[in-house]
């Protein structure tokens, strides 16, 4: 579903547009629908045909992201695994410091060779009404200021559905827009649509997940994005950065003999130096099967503190949720193996043997 199928519903029912407002703002921030204000009840305000129905919307609204289980994380975080109502699922991570990062797509077609989620390809793109249900879901568990799109999926391939997503968190919804994170592998379509955003549009930060300043290892390791130089990459970046006042966030998974030299790190700072940025350095969150490895901690922390010495600011992050096995993809991919494995014994079975 689209938030703009949702505002034709509230329509269809009489809702004129301070009404429709209340009723959105309501559901992002995980209100009760009807909730009124210290002086005036919803049965004041709302057309009775909209009041009537709204039990029968809540329902629906609430089937978009349904909890279907909760990993909690020692550090603070959870990992939520999703169930919409086709019956697919996405993962969404309750984050620490009031974040929440949430899915844009069932599976993902950039098909980075570290991460689970693109092992099956892509299944199939998330409404903007179920991507804005996830913090919804968030938010009914805990208090959500930040949002990340970061989970399950590339939003740059989403973008019409995203974008509708932000508009609403970032009015509507009370999240400021610097708040708001778009995270992407980096595509030009990206820039050109951000550049021709309305005045007045909501307007986020953006995450740029670099990986490698080689074109030829980046080419690898995020075989299905789309070709852009890494030092073209951090130029558009930079333009943006300007523009908006939030420094770029650049995102780089360590992977053990592969990423993590000396070399690399003095080619970041490099590329990075005098830009508007940051680098986030993330160890790679162990998944079995994919063939990487994650460097030790005192390896991590020595990169770390070259690109600060090189006066790039630079961050260790850890990926939330590396103590339950709930990286990217790994939640989904663990519910849908006894499936398949249903899927596959049935015939054998019904031929006898």
């Amino acid at each position: 579903m689209r938030i703009e199928s949702l505002r034709q519903r509230l329509r269809a029912l009489g809702a004129k547009p301070c009404h429709e407002a209340r009723v959105l703002r309501a559901w992002a921030q995980a209100q009760p629908l009807d909730a009124g204000t210290r002086r005036q009840r919803s049965e004041d305000f709302l057309p009775l045909a909209l009041r009537e129905a709204l039990p029968a919307l809540g329902e629906d609204l609430a089937r978009l992201a349904r909890l279907q289980s909760e990993h909690p994380g020692g550090d603070g975080s959870a990992r939520l695994l999703v169930a919409l109502t086709d019956g697919q699922t996405v993962e969404s991570v309750l984050l620490p410091r009031d974040g929440v990062c949430v899915s844009t797509q069932v599976g993902c077609a950039v098909g980075c060779l570290f991460c689970m989620t693109g092992r099956d390809g892509l299944l199939r793109q998330l409404g903007s009404a179920e991507i804005v249900a996830q913090v919804a879901l968030a938010r009914a568990r805990r208090t959500v200021r930040r949002v990340v799109f970061m989970g399950m999926g590339e939003p740059a391939h989403n973008l019409d559905n995203v974008l509708e997503a932000i508009e609403l968190l970032g009015t509507l919804g009370g999240i400021g827009h610097k708040n708001l994170v778009f995270s992407t592998v980096g595509d030009r379509r990206v820039f050109e649509r951000f550049a021709g955003l309305p005045p007045g549009s909501v307007r986020p930060a953006l995450a740029l997940s670099l990986h490698s300043t080689d074109p030829v290892l980046r080419a690898r390791l995020l075989p299905h994005a789309a070709r852009i130089d890494p030092a073209e990459l951090v130029e558009l970046g930079e333009r943006y950065a300007r523009a908006t006042t939030y420094p770029i966030q650049y995102q780089w998974t360590l992977l053990e003999g592969i990423n993590d030299s000396e070399a690399e790190m003095e080619a970041v700072a490099r590329l990075l130096t005098g830009k508007y940025a940051m680098m986030n350095l993330i160890p790679w969150n162990s998944s079995d099967g994919l063939g990487f490895r994650r460097p030790a901690r005192e390896r991590i922390e020595h990169l770390a503190a070259l690109l600060n010495r090189r006066g790039i600011l630079a961050r260790l992050r850890d990926s939330a949720g590396q103590d339950v096995d709930g990286g990217c993809g790994q939640l989904r991919a663990r519910a849908a193996a006894p499936r398949a494995q249903r899927v596959r014994v049935a015939p054998r079975t019904a031929g006898g043997g």
